[in-house]
């Protein structure tokens, strides 16, 4: 069992260290604002989704896509239990403040946060599972995500629930997966080369805005201590403990496991942005749960290694 802990420490100490890069870089003002802004474009647009199309380049196999099957039926109920959750729980009187916590209770950062963590400690079959919470949680942010944060200013569709790189880059890796096309080396090493981006780049991005974390101003309220603990100890716990009782075990456990247990997701904050909500607050429940996530993910990642 230390070994297990031992191993996922390992792993996040490394992911860890690369958001200290992006930490001093923005200290040092290496990073910029700008340049920040271009490279988290970079990360959505270009890199997450090589990855993600690379980790479908596998030849067809019904074991695999029972796994995705079941991975993505434990995203849709994970996030389904969050939101009430994060009803239940969070009974602030200011709508802004509790959209928030909220948000924050439903959404982890299952990309930035949890794909490097599954490549680095499982490897491509993690990711192929961890995909299917990355379309659940695009469905999810697009609906009920928007809607818990735009304030009615902006039109619920399905279709940007579809309509976005995480999804169809989903939506692509499926279609070669299922008809077995392996792409040729022209096309499918720039997307491997891309796809190893996905490590270091997005910890960097997470190191920059932590640096801008005022630690004397986090967890004042209890919204925000109710917000932590249900995103980074609550869910995950229900995803492990749920998986384990219906006989999951293996890469498939473990991959949900992390992609539940991620800290909160940065977008929150640009939607707060955007729709004049609580950016501050929202960068703040961000930065807090990433740094904190460092323990939990460890101690919950290797539990999850453990009974696996």
């Amino acid at each position: 069992m230390v070994e297990s802990f031992q191993i996922v420490g390992l792993q996040v100490l490394i992911l860890f260290v690369l958001m200290a890069v992006g930490f001093a870089a923005r200290k040092f003002k290496i990073l910029t604002p700008e340049g920040i802004k271009c490279i988290t474009e970079l990360m959505l647009y270009i890199v997450t989704p090589c990855l993600l199309i690379n980790a479908f380049q596998k030849e067809f196999d019904p074991s695999l896509l029972s796994g995705f099957l079941i991975s993505t039926a434990a995203a849709v109920v994970c996030h389904l239990i969050a939101i009430g959750l994060g009803i239940l729980l969070i009974r602030d009187k200011d709508k802004a403040r509790r959209s928030v916590f909220r948000f924050g209770i439903v959404f982890s950062n299952c990309g930035y946060m949890s794909l490097p963590l599954q490549q680095a400690l499982l490897g491509s079959e993690a990711v192929f599972y961890g995909a299917s919470y990355i379309a659940a949680f695009n469905v999810f942010l697009w609906t009920y995500g928007l809607g818990l944060m735009c304030n009615g200013k902006e039109r619920i569709s399905l279709k940007k629930a579809i309509i976005n790189p995480g999804m169809l880059s989903v939506i692509i890796g499926l279609l070669l997966f299922f008809l077995s096309i392996d792409l040729p080396d022209i096309i499918g090493k720039p997307i491997e080369y891309l796809s190893a981006l996905n490590t270091p780049v997005p910890m960097m991005i997470i190191g920059y805005h932590m640096a801008n974390l005022d630690f004397k101003s986090v967890l004042r309220s209890k919204g925000e201590y109710l917000m932590v603990v249900a995103r980074l100890i609550i869910m995950p716990l229900i995803m492990l403990g749920g998986l384990y009782l219906v006989g999951i075990r293996g890469t498939l456990l473990v991959s949900c496991v992390i992609s539940a247990s991620a800290p909160m997701a940065a977008i929150g904050t640009m939607f707060a942005s955007k729709y004049d909500g609580e950016a501050e607050l929202s960068a703040s429940c961000v930065a807090v749960s990433t740094l904190l996530s460092i323990i939990t993910m460890t101690l919950i990642v290797g539990l999850a290694t453990f009974v696996a």
